[in-house]
């Protein structure tokens, strides 16, 4: 595991599972506002873990009950020259960059409020996880602006468009059932057990050999960017990746010797 001290963020290993890391946002007192010294430490941990070699999956959540991101915090913002409001938002855009090329799956636990940039951050994940009294949304326009981290792109791929535009021109908010009923998210538990399903599901995922994790993860990504038959393409070149790794030979022998495989990512 990366030894690292964070002011903003902290790392865990899940006890459950090895393979499991939990990165937390830590900004309680200000709702896990997103600010520029969180911006710059989820860049160097997630470019960390990137290498963690016991990884096979990220679950990302915020502290405590109510928010799990309420997007960029506005009192730093304020007075802010527009040099340094584009340095920030440079760091902001490479933060959701990061999550969405991570190699390995990532998992949003949305435990409350994920506004704005929270709510783009919990997008770039491949699944979401909510608590019953999650609510979201982009409200951005409400203060003159548009998402600026992927929230209009993310959002009209997982939603059908009408809904996303609904969504992106009222700035409303969604509940948790409503992000259920469209597909946004994978799961609605009651606050105090979502962590624990969260995991329950992260482990399930992480059993899996991890080459298959990475391949499936940029299969997926680069071929719904693109036309079928690239996207076929794509995916018989990561099959034969993992075809020809220890690992498929190990699930092999593990498979007809009923055990539990043992993966070396290699």
């Amino acid at each position: 595991m990366t030894v690292a001290t964070y002011e903003t963020i902290t790392l865990s290993k899940a006890t459950q599972h090895e393979g499991i890391t939990i990165l937390t946002l830590n900004r309680p007192e200000s709702m896990n506002a997103l600010n520029t010294k969180m911006a710059i430490e989820l860049i160097e941990a997630l470019h960390e873990l990137k290498y963690e070699e016991s990884l096979s999956v990220l679950v990302l959540t915020g502290e405590g009950t109510k928010s799990f991101c309420a997007g960029a915090d506005l009192k730093e913002r304020n007075g802010m020259s527009h040099k340094d409001w584009k340095r920030q938002h440079d760091y902001f855009e490479e933060v959701t960059t990061s999550i969405r090329s991570f190699p390995f799956p990532v998992i949003a636990a949305v435990n409350g409020y994920a506004l704005g940039g929270g709510l783009e951050i919990a997008l770039s994940c491949d699944l979401r996880t909510v608590a019953a009294h999650m609510q979201a949304g982009l409200p951005e326009a409400k203060l003159g602006l548009i998402p600026g981290i992927g929230g209009t792109q993310m959002l009209s791929r997982l939603l059908p468009i009408g809904l996303a535009k609904e969504v992106l021109y009222t700035g409303r908010k969604i509940t948790a059932q409503e992000a259920l009923q469209w597909g946004m998210v994978n799961g609605v538990y009651p606050a105090e057990s979502l962590m624990e399903e969260t995991l329950k599901l992260a482990e399930s995922i992480a059993s899996n050999a991890p080459l298959s994790l990475k391949a499936l993860k940029k299969a997926i990504n680069h071929g719904s960017e693109t036309d079928l038959a690239t996207g076929l393409a794509l995916e018989l070149e990561a099959y034969y990746k993992c075809a020809d790794s220890e690992d498929r030979l190990e699930g092999i022998r593990a498979f007809n010797e009923k055990r539990e495989p043992v993966w070396q990512g290699k």
